[in-house]
């Protein structure tokens, strides 16, 4: 690769799936559901887009109306989708998603058989990560032996290419099979990712594992991460790097729908890292500086509030100009 090409593409890579949205029944109606594009990755690469960022989204889509949905969602918000694949094997995925009065989410999946699981190393095309700055996935690409095994080597290629690996563990329980321990192959996908976000539940299930915090933390610098980020809702953002760690504080507002916060978060965080021209050559030096790390989590606790404000994933993800107002209004 020339040394000159701009690394500034966020690619993301695992599940897009339909998320039916629960509304409150109408009188002398029943409860009904509203269609929103959604699936983790499928939502940071909308997010970052939308924040005027150069995203890229690689998986599988199914040949059906949903898949046509999704593929029409991710270019009206500007993704690329040059690299994502089609399958006519499997359908595409659905959750069905409730909310209690504080917005917070439950989901029902019809996931497997999905088409996103059946991506494979060889849908890899290496050109994809040419102008990369970071590869983000999450643990739902996990659930099944070969799709882990393809996550991972994705995080590698992705790496020997020069970008960074960014991992949201995403842990939906009711995604894995019953009675199947999750751990080892969580441990396995987040030794390869340099940049770890998990909120609080997914940092206690790591703890109870590890068997306690510090422990926990000494794993994860086992393998290649560098900076660990843990959300707790409105709470301060805990961070942790090698050498140091620290909190920053969030944004006050009026929850609605918190499906996608955490992918928002991650689209603030990682954009944030494009426009301060970080590399992976250079993160090292940046996370070094406490007041570096803080700026590119407030950015993405920005982006992760205005989120929450908003019904839907895709729907519900902010304008940089948006979080720029946010982060002026709280300054």
């Amino acid at each position: 690769m020339n040394a000159a090409t701009r690394r500034d593409a966020i690619v993301c890579f695992g599940e897009a799936l339909i998320d039916f949205l629960a509304l409150p029944a109408l009188p002398g109606m029943p409860r009904h559901f509203v269609e929103f594009a959604g699936g983790a990755p499928a939502n940071v690469s909308a997010a970052v887009a939308r924040m005027g960022g150069n995203a890229r989204f690689v998986g599988m889509l199914g040949v059906d109306m949903f898949g046509e949905f999704l593929m029409s969602q991710l270019r009206a918000f500007g993704v690329d989708t040059r690299f994502t694949a089609h399958t006519s094997a499997a359908r595409t995925a659905l959750a069905f998603v409730s909310l209690d009065e504080e917005g917070e989410r439950s989901f029902s999946f019809y996931r497997p058989p999905a088409a996103d699981l059946l991506f494979r190393v060889e849908h890899f095309r290496s050109e994809c990560f040419a102008d990369a700055l970071a590869l983000h996935v999450c643990s739902n690409s996990l659930t099944e032996a070969e799709i882990a095994q393809t996550t991972v080597a994705g995080m590698q290629l992705a790496r020997e290419h020069g970008a960074l690996v960014s991992m949201d563990l995403n842990l939906r329980p009711s995604l894995w099979p019953e009675g199947f321990d999750p751990a080892p192959r969580l441990w396995e996908a987040l030794a390869e990712a340099d940049v770890i976000k998990l909120c609080r539940s997914e940092a206690d299930f790591l703890i109870r594992r590890a068997g306690h915090h510090d422990a926990m933390l000494q794993r994860l610098w086992q393998g290649r991460a560098r900076l660990v980020i843990v959300t707790d809702g409105g709470k301060p953002v805990r961070w942790y790097t090698r050498g140091a760690q620290g909190q920053v504080p969030t944004f006050r507002v009026s929850a609605v729908d918190t499906t996608a916060a955490g992918d928002a978060f991650v689209a603030g965080l990682l954009s944030r890292l494009v426009e301060r021209e970080v590399r992976a050559d250079t993160f090292d030096a940046a996370i070094a500086d406490e007041a570096s790390i803080a700026d590119v989590i407030r950015h993405g606790a920005a982006a992760g509030a205005l989120a929450a404000t908003r019904h839907g994933a895709f729907a519900a993800m902010p304008t940089r100009e948006e979080i720029e107002t946010l982060l002026r209004s709280d300054a």
